[in-house]
């Protein structure tokens, strides 16, 4: 990767979290202004990284709402790329919330990049509050949020862009995801419909699935869990569909993550390009570069120098030997590199060289919108 954008949970706070980076970055990085962080802050939520609290399950009174809607709105004023949104992270949000939030985005031409609520219901929920505002809309991780409905939420999503509607999504090539076990989208489906399926979860530390006691043991503690809930079958029906980009939905947290923090694109390569043929090698490259690049440049003006190669494009560049890449990093071992990347450059500066990351180099930029 050249540029790294978190537009799913982002920040409550987007000028101190550019001015966290600016010393020195590694890759270019950018950042929402999050639903949820703005909720936590408002709602006085306790938690460490997800709402386990107000911030999750209390209906926002008017008030509250309008406070929430402006600090959005002065996140966008300081350059936020997006707004980011996780309905099941907060289900105590009201529609009339969450209408607040869209209304923000339609009035300043922002994308709503959402973790939508499960299955068909909560994809045509996110198309109908960006319907009703004007927003623009882009679905983050279709797999995740489709599993064995991903066919159907495909064909939603593309029936409203024919409609005319402003919507995007994008998938990540693993059948398991990761989210915080205490967060109200583990919390609430495992204590009660899918209690009889807890198993589907994963504690990294020690890879056990989980039973109703270290559920709620390890629920108590806190922390990164992986939930195997998907299959290949949908994840290669989601990635090769015209109408995905490829995400990663990656993050590391004390030294727990999962293997798509390191290993999704070389996985597309490797293994959906070059193994199983479900999409062609440049079908793969556009999904990763210039899909993303095109979806964010009317609001940023960076990212139409990126994605591309192009005289006076930025000189990011991923240089792989289509025969050697593939991931290696495990569920298990999340961290492993992927083998065949044998250069990246990020603004012209080798970060990696000869397969090998390049120590003592910073030449990452801040990729914002206008302030």
């Amino acid at each position: 990767m050249t540029t790294s954008l978190e537009l799913e949970l982002g920040t409550a706070g987007v000028r101190d979290w550019y001015e966290e980076r600016k010393a020195g970055q590694r890759i270019n990085y950018g950042v929402s202004v999050g639903h949820i962080k703005v909720r936590m802050a408002v709602l006085d939520d306790p938690g460490r990284v997800m709402p386990v609290a107000a911030g999750a399950y209390a209906a926002a009174p008017p008030a509250q709402i309008e406070e929430i809607a402006r600090r959005i709105e002065r996140g966008l004023e300081e350059g936020a790329v997006s707004i980011g949104a996780g309905f099941p992270y907060t289900p105590g949000a009201t529609r009339d919330e969450l209408l607040a939030v869209f209304r923000v985005a339609a009035r300043t031409s922002t994308p709503v990049h959402v973790h939508v609520r499960p299955g068909v219901d909560g994809v045509k929920e996110a198309l109908a509050l960006a319907q009703d505002t004007g927003a623009s809309l882009h679905i983050v991780h279709i797999n995740s949020a489709g599993n064995e409905q991903t066919p159907e939420l495909l064909r939603l999503i593309a029936a409203a862009r024919q409609r005319g509607q402003s919507v995007t999504t994008e998938a990540y090539p693993y059948d398991a995801g990761m989210t915080q076990i205490e967060s109200a989208t583990v919390q609430d489906p495992y204590t009660h419909e899918r209690a009889d399926r807890v198993s589907e979860i994963e504690w990294p530390p020690t890879g056990e699935r989980l039973n109703a006691a270290s559920f709620k043991r390890y629920s108590q503690i806190g922390g990164p869990v992986v939930i195997h809930t998907n299959t290949e079958a949908m994840v290669a029906l989601a990635i090769g569909d015209p109408l995905t980009m490829i995400g990663s939905d990656a993050y590391w947290l004390n030294g727990t993550g999962h293997p798509r923090t390191t290993g999704t694109f070389s996985r597309v390569l490797g293994r959906y390009v070059r193994e199983k043929r479900v999409l062609t090698m440049m079908e793969a490259i556009r999904k990763m570069t210039l899909m993303p690049a095109q979806r964010l440049e009317a609001r940023v003006p960076a990212m139409k120098r990126k994605g591309r190669i192009a005289v006076d494009a930025d000189a990011d560049l991923t240089i792989f030997d289509p025969e050697r890449v593939l991931d290696q990093s495990t569920y298990r071992e999340p961290s492993l590199p992927p083998r065949g990347i044998e250069h990246v450059l990020v603004n012209g500066v080798a970060v990696v060289s000869k397969g090998r990351a390049v120590d003592g180099v910073t030449p990452g930029v801040a990729v914002r919108a206008r302030q």
